[in-house]
């Protein structure tokens, strides 16, 4: 990402999204201080309210990591070159991507070092001296870490070269409880994503051609964002023994033969930052839903006449009382901005809820809440915060996850013919569900004529029959295509 002129525009001055998607976003990634530019090209610096966005997600996949039997581990950020080449699908997936270290402390090194892409030859490396047994398996390790890889185009959260993700990478006995874990992390995945984020997803399988690189098959869930492009949000891969394989992990079966384990591995990343952003953002800003909301409620008092000590105090009380329910609040108590600009620069930053109190509202007993998304505004009793508060944040989560799902449902379409599926991808138009064949070649055609890509094939049941939209040929399984990011 290049370095970008600085703006001196009001920070309620965002492009709308109707005008110009993409500068919309950009607007709202600088505007509401969620990340920089930084002057090392296609890397990003997160700021402190991006990053406790980021700290909130994480928090709520690590707590379903561990309940489900996971544990976190580090392995380093450099990588031999040899250990890398081991493995000769991951590295042709790869290498367009792979940075190196060539010189350290003044001098050559012997052996070029890989700046880790993805973990899974050191990790297999490792692996391979810790596995003897199936006593010792399965292994259930997760890590939260930074990857590089040396993107073209960058753009803030969605894709740098440098990002913030967590991979687990588990190693079983047999191939069916691998096929198991990379489900259940599919369902873990998918649960976070729609219960934390109100980001509704589609779980499936990528087809052989967008299948991670040394995997015997990777599933993803994909969500749809406000300009209807799709977006792959997390994806969970059985590795097979490939990786077994390659990096010699073998262990004493139970009938006392040599075998190689079954591997794992999966990965959500800072783009679900980003996915955020466009999956329930207006021409204001950010909306966020509660659960990862850095603050669930900005409290704005009135400053008129001697409200610092009449208004201020209450306003004060009202946010212990909150913060003692397990709420997060900011009380805004600033006197070098007016509420109006108070207003506009908490709904930029999306913050769920905004409480105005003001000396009226001192007397009356009461104060007003007003709701980001629909900015519906509710006096409320103070007496009745601790109750109401927890209630509208719960509505306004079900209320963002509700709107996201009708917005899908109304942007995808199924088609049955090739002229109908080029006239409805003009554009930007959602999901496109038609037959295919399971050809690779239709697939690259369809995306060097339309853009669209296959983002996977759903799970469960399929409907039978149709010809492939590209050529004809009966079809093997309805595709969700879409143009994507």
């Amino acid at each position: 990402m290049p370095k970008k002129p600085e703006n001196d525009a009001l920070v309620t001055e965002i492009t709308p999204r109707s005008q110009d998607f993409s500068r919309w976003y950009l607007d709202v990634v600088r505007r509401a201080e969620l990340a920089d530019y930084s002057p090392v090209k296609g890397c990003m610096v997160i700021r402190p309210y991006g990053y406790a966005i980021w700290e909130l997600i994480q928090q709520a996949f690590d707590r379903r990591f561990k309940a489900t039997g996971h544990v976190n581990a580090y392995f380093p950020l450099f990588i031999p070159e040899g250990l890398l080449q081991k493995e000769a699908d991951h590295v042709e997936g790869f290498s367009p991507q792979v940075a190196y270290v060539t010189h350290a402390g003044g001098e050559a090194l012997e052996e070029k070092l890989v700046v880790r892409p993805t973990s899974e030859a050191i990790i297999g490396t490792m692996y391979a001296k810790w596995v003897q047994s199936w006593r010792d398996l399965p292994i259930l390790i997760n890590q939260w870490a930074n990857v590089v890889r040396w993107e073209k185009v960058t753009r803030p959260f969605l894709r740098t070269t440098e990002f913030l993700w967590q991979e687990g990478h588990t190693a079983h006995e047999t191939e069916a409880e691998a096929e198991e874990e990379t489900l259940k992390m599919l369902g873990v995945y998918q649960e976070v994503v729609e219960s934390e984020l109100a980001m509704p997803v589609l779980t499936g399988r990528k087809t052989d051609s967008e299948r991670f690189a040394g995997a015997l098959r990777t599933y993803s869930i994909e969500a749809l964002m406000g300009d209807g492009r799709a977006l792959q949000a997390g994806t969970s891969h059985n590795l097979g023994q490939n990786f077994a394989k390659a990096f010699e992990i073998k262990f004493q079966a139970r009938d006392k033969s040599l075998q190689y384990v079954w591997g794992t591995s999966w990965g959500v990343s800072t783009r679900l930052v980003g996915g955020l952003i466009m999956t329930h953002g207006d021409d204001s800003g950010l909306i966020l839903p509660p659960r990862v909301a850095p603050y669930q409620v900005v409290i704005v008092p009135i400053p008129r006449g001697n409200w610092q000590e009449t208004v201020l105090p209450k306003a004060q009380a009202i946010r212990d009382e909150l913060t003692a329910k397990g709420i997060r609040v900011m009380l805004d108590d600033r006197d070098s901005q007016t509420p109006g600009w108070k207003y506009a620069e908490w709904e930029m930053r999306g913050v769920p809820l905004r409480l105005e109190i003001g000396p009226r509202d001192v007397e009356n007993g009461q104060v007003v809440l007003v709701r980001r998304d629909t900015r519906e505004k509710t006096p409320t009793p103070m007496a009745e915060l601790a109750t109401r508060v927890p209630a509208l944040l719960d509505d306004l989560q079900r209320a963002l996850f509700e709107r996201a799902v009708q917005f899908r449902q109304e942007h995808t379409t199924r088609v049955d013919s090739w002229d109908e599926f080029k006239a409805v991808m003009e554009g930007r138009p959602g999901f496109v569900i038609a037959p295919w064949c399971g050809s690779a070649a239709c697939e690259a055609e369809v995306k060097a004529e339309t853009q669209a890509t296959i983002r996977n094939l759903p799970l469960g049941e399929q409907r039978s029959g149709g010809a492939c939209i590209k050529c004809g040929k009966a079809a093997v399984a309805e595709a969700y295509f879409a143009k994507a990011y």
